[in-house]
Formats: C-alpha cells, structure tokens, sequence
C-alpha cells in the first residue's frame, strides 16, 4: 500500500529512528502508526543488543540544578564517538536523564546494582505487609516477588517510567536512542544531591516541580 509522508514524519519525531525505517516499518504494518511504532522498537532493541559489546569511552557528564540550588545531580553518559557526544539529540537524551533522576529520585541505576542485603530486608517488610493483609502462607512467596517488580520500577532507573512520557521506560528511551544515532550508550553514573537530605523537612512532589520548572 502507498505509504502518506505525513505518516513517516510522525513516526520518525514518535520514535527517531530514520526516515526510511520508518516507511519500511509503515509498509510491513500495513500503515497502522502503532504497529510500525512496535516494530520499529523490536528492530531497535536488537541493534541495541549487537552494539552491547562495543566500547563507549566519550560522552558528557551532564549537570542538573532544581529549585534554585534545592536539587543537583550528575550523570555520565558513555557513546562511542566525541562527534556523537557533541550530537544536540545525544546532550538531549543526556538532559533528559538528569532531569529524570531530579525528579524520580532513583536509588539505583540497574537491579544489578541492588545489594543482596537490600534485597532481603525489603522481602522481608513484603511478606510481612502480605501476611498482616491476611494473604494465604501458599500465595505470600508469589505476592512478594510480583512486588518486588514493583519496587525495581521505582527505585532502578533503567525501570523506571520516563517522566515526559511514561508509556516509554528509561531502558526503552535508552534503546531507541541507541537505535537512532547508531552507536553504543550507556548510562554509567550517577549522583543525587538533596539540600537537607536525612534532616527533617515536609515532603514535595519533585516530580510536579521538576515538570513545571521544564514547562514540561
């Protein structure tokens, strides 16, 4: 079928991969936006896994400044080329992972990164929260993992919901990101900094001030 070049435009600003893989992607899905959006994911997560062995030494270490001094982070961000790392859509992506660390408050970069003794002490207050629910002794071990899942999307960054769109997780940004400019990424490091953190103070929504500061 005859593909409409509005059509390809939407879906390359949608996911950013190429204007010719989008129209290849439109043609296989017979001009259906959100199946070619799909497709388009699946072919960018296997590129993303061939450039997995690559080596990434450049990038940026990026900084993030909230509320006047209240929020500060730093995030390194590795691609394979200084050309790239000097990119406006990778110092983008880059921005846009500080502000999510801003915002979202990850603990962790990955689940990997998640001592085992964290781990034990949150199953622990998992299972008791389930028995005190009056949960079955047979069920609780299954609830416990299937919130676990739950505290790994809030508390590791590359699970967490991208706040400026957050049908996308930050591994998917990652690899769409990846599948776009062609060349490995990886998010290395990072640092939040809090003023007052561990003292005493009234809770903020972050994530809604963040926002708001970006006229997100």
């Amino acid at each position: 079928m005859a593909i409409n070049a509005a059509d390809v435009k939407t879906l390359r600003e949608r996911t950013g991969a190429g204007m010719l893989d989008c129209k290849k992607a439109l043609e296989e899905a017979n001009g259906d936006l959100t199946k070619a959006a799909e497709l388009l994911r699946e072919k960018g997560l296997a590129a993303a896994a061939k450039k997995g062995d690559r080596i990434a030494t450049e990038g940026i270490v990026e900084s993030y400044i909230h509320g006047g001094g209240r929020i500060g982070v730093l995030v390194e961000v590795n691609c394979e080329t200084d050309f790239v790392a000097k990119t406006e859509q990778f110092r983008t992506f880059v921005k846009d992972i500080a502000m999510q660390i801003a915002a979202a408050n990850p603990k962790f970069l990955s689940r990997e990164e998640v001592s085992q003794e964290e781990l034990d002490k949150e199953r622990e207050i998992l299972r008791n929260q389930a028995l005190n629910e009056g949960k079955p002794e047979k069920i609780v071990d299954k609830m416990v993992e299937g919130r676990m899942n739950k505290y790994y999307e809030e508390n590791c960054l590359m699970e967490q919901a991208f706040v400026k769109d957050p049908d996308k997780t930050i591994t998917t940004l990652l690899n769409e990101k990846i599948a776009a400019i062609g060349e490995k990424i990886s998010i290395r490091r990072f640092a939040r900094f809090e003023l007052g953190e561990g003292l005493e103070k009234k809770v903020d929504n972050f994530v809604e001030e963040v926002m708001a500061q970006a006229k997100l």
